[in-house]
């Protein structure tokens, strides 16, 4: 409170207080076993690099790798100073991996506007916009690990005037061409061989649905201050569930389904399709998009992965409309 009795609000901004180049610097956070823990018992993922901290320290030299989930979900979070606000998260493009870390690793995140566009105005509806950011993580070395773009729905503050802002964000978060460059001193002949993927263009059916629990602490973990997922008031009277709680659980069922899978590498595109609420159950079906021979006898992996949520009611809608790039171990037969 102010001397002359006024509050002083502590809050992220809303759209119109963005401009481009801003930017926001994320809280570090290291990478711990204890959060690693916490992470996969919300998540359920069986992706081996990280539940084997043995092949963790082959593939390496060094350390256990921390999962690419937990990693990507920290610098997600570490981003959302800027968007305190949120009303809804439209898409991420352009996730490349450039360095894989460790557990012990601390992660430092920097989150740039680089695109403003206000939406139509729509009668009797709140002003709202779309903020582009471009998202870079390093770890404590100053080394990048990720680099991304995300696109945010925010709300103007209240009373504001049209920003006038219409940028073309069609473009933003081009596909990265080579997303091996994460692989640089990795020894991938620690990798065990497993049955070969099924063909470009099957699609796997994952049987049997994950629920979606512990959102708030899976939000928490990962610093992820958006109100949205916290307070059910300001989220307009039920929390939604952060968005990279629905990618892991689309992630553990790829990896559930497709064993193979040794590493994400990076993801081309990643939409929200649709809402997810706490206690919602996600079933994924997987499409083999291409396969093309990798370093040491492995394959990378293109794969698009359709996420559909089952409420109380048991009415499928699509949420999740995800295409992702991984590291198949070597091939030791066929499926």
């Amino acid at each position: 409170m102010t001397a002359n009795g006024e509050y002083v609000d502590a809050r992220g901004p809303y759209f119109d207080e963005l401009e481009h180049g801003m930017v926001f610097e994320g809280v570090p956070a290291t990478l711990t076993e204890g959060a690693a823990a916490m992470h996969q018992a919300i998540l359920g993922d069986r992706l081996a690099i990280a539940t084997d901290h043995e092949l963790g320290r082959r593939l390496t030299g060094r350390g256990p790798l921390a999962h690419p989930a937990h990693v990507w979900d920290l610098s997600i979070g570490q981003s959302t100073g800027a968007t305190h606000f949120v009303r809804a998260n439209l898409f991420y493009r352009g996730l490349a991996f450039r360095r894989l870390p460790e557990l012990g690793d601390t992660l430092h995140t920097t989150t740039t506007v680089v695109g403003l566009r206000q939406n139509t105005p729509r009668p009797g509806r709140a002003l709202t916009g779309l903020a582009a950011l471009h998202i870079v993580t390093r770890d404590q070395e100053g080394r990048a690990v990720l680099d991304f773009h995300r696109c945010a729905m925010l709300p103007l503050s209240p009373d504001a005037e049209p920003t006038g802002h219409h940028d073309d964000l069609s473009e933003i978060g081009d596909p990265v061409a080579d997303l091996t460059g994460a692989l640089d001193g990795i020894d991938l002949t620690a990798l065990s061989a497993v049955a070969g993927l099924p063909e470009p263009g099957s699609t796997v059916r994952v049987i049997g649905g994950d629920v979606v629990s512990s959102a708030p602490e899976l939000a928490r973990l990962a610093l992820n201050v958006a109100q949205v997922h916290h307070d059910a008031k300001l989220a307009g009277g039920r929390r939604l569930v952060y968005g990279g709680h629905t990618i892991g659980i689309a992630a553990a069922q790829l990896t559930r389904a497709l064993p193979g899978v040794a590493l994400f590498l990076g993801w081309t595109s990643c939409d929200h399709t649709g809402p997810v609420h706490e206690g919602d159950t996600l079933r994924s079906t997987i499409t083999v998009e291409a396969v093309r021979p990798g370093p040491a006898g492995t394959r990378t992996v293109d794969l698009h992965s359709v996420v559909h949520a089952d409420d109380a009611d048991n009415d499928p809608r699509p949420v999740l409309d995800w295409r992702v790039t991984v590291l198949a171990a070597p091939s030791g037969g066929t499926q």
